[in-house]
């Protein structure tokens, strides 16, 4: 899928060029357009696998590009209790201690990322009539709507109410462009995009949508929102018993890509500055664009020394250059180590080749047991607790579980998905975000309030809007 970028960005020209205001519908900067390009499903899929290169970002240090998925860690794990800078400088530190601004640009970047995704998705949804074959269609169909609903539902968690675009709008469409729709129009758009996944799709793929991957971002869509927990339930074990397993070893999960245990993943390729990815570098010290972010708190290494298992080997290291500090392991660039000195990698660490993962089977495991828990504070189900521990026990950590509480499941899911984005949105679901980071706020003199569980929507958006788009409360 990745090698055929250089024959998508050719064919659509500048047609999915992000940029400021355009973002949602950009103009051309050739001849051809999706009204004239697209005649054909192998032209269709073409736009099917633009979407995915939307995702994957834009590997560069051009602050003018989209880099997608790579800019996440910051707007996620960094406003959680788990990660931090190391120098407590710039825009990345704003999310380390809750003063974010509405002028941050990688809150800008991230944002117009997922609405050019959305773009992507919609541009496909929007040419399937030029498709013959009507399973063809029904299937290009599902992806994209996999694709809409996951940067919609990674959008609404981390803004709120936002303009809903379902298809491709004229960029003189300012007010469907600005206008910000209730969460819950948002909310049903994805669910219905996702139905139409579950219904379209095989499980042919790890690095592309699947009917498993939108079943387990379905069953995360009814949690997050606070009912359907039976439905939850039934999807999660539908995923559960498809042909997935949990790999034996921790550290394989992250280093052997596209294993048994995943689910969807953005794949990336090392060595390719159009393939590769520079976010794992970042999190080194002083081998990336920028270093010493998403660095692990202390209070993250607390727990992960306590309740981690065998997982905390395979987390979290020393820095090799600086013993005071602690750095993230499941993401070395290329599987590297940095020899001793945490510096220096045979290959060149801004040019990993690391596949991000979305999704994978511990994650459905865990939500298997939050939807039995339906909102409850405790559960003794042995369906739960047979989901429980088969996490348990590949961490090592073998002594039988006979109940499980609300907060035992969010320690579990803190060890077992520890720098992978959902601390924050985990801490949000479960209702703990308030108290938890209130704390963690206090104890290291940051500014946290209630506020801030939502980001800015950026100013160059209520700029463009001339005033006719709301900002949110804080900002």
């Amino acid at each position: 899928m990745i090698k055929t970028k250089y024959i998508v960005l050719l064919l659509m020209g500048g047609m999915l060029t992000s940029c400021s205001s355009d973002f949602l519908e950009p103009t051309p900067s050739s001849g051809i357009t999706s009204g004239s390009y697209y005649t054909s499903a192998d032209e269709v899929e073409t736009g099917i696998l633009a979407i995915y290169d939307g995702i994957q970002g834009v590997n560069s240090t051009d602050t003018d590009d989209n880099h997608g998925v790579m800019y996440e860690y910051y707007l996620t794990e960094m406003r959680s209790d788990n990660t931090r800078t190391k120098s407590q400088e710039g825009e990345a530190a704003q999310f380390e201690f809750y003063n974010v601004q509405a002028t941050n640009g990688i809150v800008s970047d991230y944002y117009s990322s997922y609405f050019n995704i959305i773009f992507r998705a919609n541009v496909v949804l929007d040419n399937l009539g030029v498709i013959e074959d009507a399973a063809t269609a029904t299937s290009f169909e599902s992806e994209a709507k996999f694709l809409r609903a996951y940067a919609y539902f990674n959008l609404v968690r981390l803004f709120g109410d936002l303009p809903l675009i379902d298809q491709v709008i004229s960029p003189l469409d300012t007010e469907t462009q600005f206008t910000r729709v209730a969460t819950s129009v948002i909310y049903d758009l994805i669910e219905s995009d996702l139905n139409t996944a579950i219904g379209g799709l095989n499980n042919t793929f790890k690095s592309r949508a699947s009917k498993a991957a939108a079943q387990a971002l379905l069953a995360k869509v009814y949690l997050t929102q606070g009912e359907n927990y039976g439905l939850a339930q039934s999807l999660c074990e539908d995923v559960i018993a498809s042909d997935l397993a949990l790999m034996p070893n921790f550290d394989d999960v992250f280093y052997s890509e596209r294993n048994s245990e995943i689910i969807f993943a953005i794949e990336y390729q090392a060595g390719l500055s159009s393939d590769s990815q520079n976010f794992s570098a970042e999190w080194m010290n002083g081998v990336g664009r920028t270093s010493g972010v998403n660095y692990v708190t202390t209070d993250a290494v607390t727990v992960l020394d306590a309740f981690g298992g065998d997982r905390t080997q395979y987390s979290y290291r020393i820095d090799p250059s600086q013993v005071t500090q602690n750095q993230v392991t499941k993401y070395l660039p290329n599987g590297e180590d940095g020899g001793a000195d945490g510096k220096t990698f045979i290959s060149d660490a801004t040019l990993a080749g690391n596949d991000w993962i979305v999704l994978r089977l511990a994650d459905v495991l865990l939500m298997h047991v939050e939807a039995i828990m339906a909102g409850g504070a405790e559960t003794s189900s042995t369906a739960a607790i047979a989901s429980f521990q088969k996490i348990r026990d590949r961490a090592g950590l073998t002594t039988a579980v006979t109940s499980i509480t609300k907060d035992d499941l969010l320690l579990e899911r803190r060890v077992e998905l520890a720098f992978e984005n959902h601390r924050f949105f985990d801490l949000v679901r479960f209702g703990r975000a308030e108290s938890t980071l209130s704390t963690f706020s206090a104890t290291n003199g940051l500014g946290y309030s209630s506020t801030d569980l939502l980001l800015p929507i950026p100013q160059n958006e209520i700029n463009l809007s001339q005033g006719a788009m709301s900002q949110n409360p804080g900002y």
